[in-house]
């Protein structure tokens, strides 16, 4: 077994590999890029779409808080732009890291950053058909 950093990536790629995920074998990766706003979210796909990423965007309303209205300036749960970069691979901590340092700088000069990865896996059928880690 491929021992990984101990950090926020190499501990979810230790996760997969412990449940049992072929780390041999190609993944559908998701790495989201926060966009400021919609204008931002356009540029970014579009950036992203140049350099060869299958992309697409969404947008969250955000969460209310207590009483019930949604702050459009909490970083956390106010309203958000996200484009998403899909990549089916095989996981690779280095090639993460990479990915994530690409999309960086690609969206930093719209205001983006990029936000972790997320892979889709299947699940034992008794349960969830699918789920998502990270």
């Amino acid at each position: 077994m491929t021992i990984y950093p101990d950090d926020a990536d190499g501990n979810v790629l230790t996760d997969l590999a412990g449940r049992g995920v072929d780390m041999s074998q190609p993944l559908d990766f998701e790495f989201p890029v926060v966009a400021p706003d919609q204008e931002a979210a356009n540029a970014i796909a579009k950036a992203l779409f140049v350099a060869g990423y299958d992309t697409h965007i969404e947008h969250d309303e955000g969460e209310p808080n207590e009483e019930g209205e949604i702050d459009p300036d909490d970083e956390e749960f106010g309203p958000c732009w996200d484009v998403f970069a899909n990549i089916r691979m095989v996981p690779d901590y280095d090639e993460i890291m990479r990915i994530q340092e690409v999309l960086n700088n690609i969206a930093d000069p719209f205001g983006g950053k990029s936000d972790g990865w997320g892979v889709m896996l299947d699940a034992d059928p008794e349960h969830d058909p699918e789920q998502e880690i990270k």
